[in-house]
């Protein structure tokens, strides 16, 4: 057996050591409130799409949504990342979240007093847009603040994961149940309400006081200069591009889903909501591995066998002509989207300088965010020409090619990336837990 192996823990002081991040109150009150809160936000998305096409019966119209919703996030990303640098993290986050709640509310009263209409909704997709775009990169700065140990950072991250696809699970889930029997309004208004508990929970948190930053330059000169930084520094570039490829040309699956369940599989809301429950099981399966983890070396490996993941398995729900198959299918592609996602963030926070982590955690929204509406624009109107199966299965080749091309380069990535790891001692101290440092953990945590 292997010396790695016969150090790993086993039982349940591994399931422990893969929540270790819990052991920081900060991070407890993120967890427990942002997992309510996703739960309303996931409930929302599923209640939102199935709204659109149940009034328009159109591909396109879901396109359109989802380009709605998602654009600010690629225009505004520079100059939220340098907001994000330049303020308050955790104000700044009670601000997004309240907003978001309103919007909510807003949304759910248009569509219980049966006045909504299909533009008012894109409206208010847009305005919780911008809204994503600034709330986004702070949340994920915010978390180096979160936990107590810079090398719990990662762990963190990939709980980030399961957390949202936690919900992912369940919100969707009860979405379905909820619009067959009360409407899509009472969906909306649950998201609202649970937009309290992470409010409640950032009220709650008792952060370091930051030194005071040095005199800033004008916004627009800052934002210039995280371009310049992320573009200059190969890895975080090619990082960034992977994504954006991964999000253009395979994310736009998840706005065709109402048009699988129906039209494919010939089923309901239900339909909609177990496969996108199916997603969720997926993306919770990839986030625990990636929590299991123990080190950043070999996330570029990584990185490259989760995209293929993601394009098989897209490639497969194009072929897919009943429930079970999809549903298998889209485990398959979330997961290693999932791990595509939490393996790259947690690259990118590892190597970037603190002064820079807002704006780059910004261009890493608009990779996952920002460019998913043109493939959701564009995707909603290929769909509509060649139907939604052979737009998935482009979308899944696509991705297999991105994935190619990147670990073609990922050689050099890597030494560009080892003279960090060494400076900030992750080389020597990122190994596999041994068996009395999982000792040590378990007599803190009891």
């Amino acid at each position: 057996m292997p010396a790695d192996e016969a150090r790993r823990p086993h039982g349940v002081g591994r399931l422990l050591w893969i929540f270790r991040a819990l052991q920081a109150r900060n991070y407890r009150l993120y967890f427990g409130g942002q997992s309510l809160s996703f739960i309303g936000t996931w409930m929302q998305r599923m209640a939102l799409n199935w709204w659109v096409y149940r009034v328009t019966h159109s591909a396109l119209a879901l396109g359109w949504l989802g380009f709605a919703g998602q654009i600010p996030a690629l225009l505004l990303a520079p100059l939220a990342g340098a907001l994000v640098d330049r303020w308050d993290r955790q104000r700044l986050l009670m601000m997004t979240q309240t907003l978001a709640m309103l919007q909510a509310f807003v949304l759910a009263w248009l569509v219980l007093a049966d006045i909504a209409t299909l533009g008012q909704v894109v409206v208010l997709s847009v305005v919780l847009g911008v809204i994503n775009a600034i709330d986004m990169p702070t949340r994920q700065a915010l978390i180096v603040d979160l936990v107590d140990q810079p090398e719990a950072l990662g762990n963190a991250l990939a709980l980030n994961s399961i957390m949202t696809n936690g919900a992912r699970l369940v919100g969707p889930t009860m979405a379905g149940l909820m619009i067959v029997s009360v409407g899509e309004g009472r969906c909306f208004l649950l998201n609202g309400l649970s937009y309290l508990a992470i409010l409640a929970a950032i009220g709650a948190m008792r952060l370091p006081s930051r030194p005071a930053a040095p005199p800033r330059g004008p916004i627009l000169v800052e934002a210039h200069a995280g371009v310049r930084y992320a573009w200059g520094f190969a890895p975080i570039r090619a990082i960034l591009l992977l994504v954006s490829a991964a999000t253009l040309l395979g994310m736009p699956y998840q706005v065709l889903l109402p048009v699988f369940a129906t039209d494919i599989l010939h089923g309901d809301a239900h339909t909609l909501g177990v496969l996108t429950a199916a997603s969720g099981v997926g993306a919770i399966i990839g986030a625990l591995y990636m929590a299991s983890r123990d080190s950043v070396l070999g996330l570029g490996r990584v990185l490259v066998l989760s995209t293929c993941l993601f394009g098989l398995g897209l490639v497969g729900l194009s072929l897919a002509r009943h429930d079970l198959v999809a549903m298998l299918t889209l485990v398959g592609a979330s997961g290693g989207m999932m791990v595509l996602t939490t393996a790259s963030n947690t690259v990118l926070q590892t190597i970037v300088d603190e002064e820079q982590r807002g704006r780059v955690m910004s261009f890493y929204t608009m990779a996952f965010m920002g460019t998913a509406p043109l493939g959701s624009l564009v995707a909603g109107g290929v769909a509509t020409q060649i139907g939604a199966p052979q737009t998935v299965r482009i979308g899944g080749v696509g991705c297999l090619i991105g994935a190619l091309v990147f670990a073609r380069y990922l050689p050099a990535l890597r030494e560009m990336v080892r003279p960090i790891y060494t400076n900030r001692g992750l080389i020597q101290t990122a190994t596999l837990p041994t068996q009395a440092a999982i000792e040590s953990y378990l007599h803190g945590h009891h």
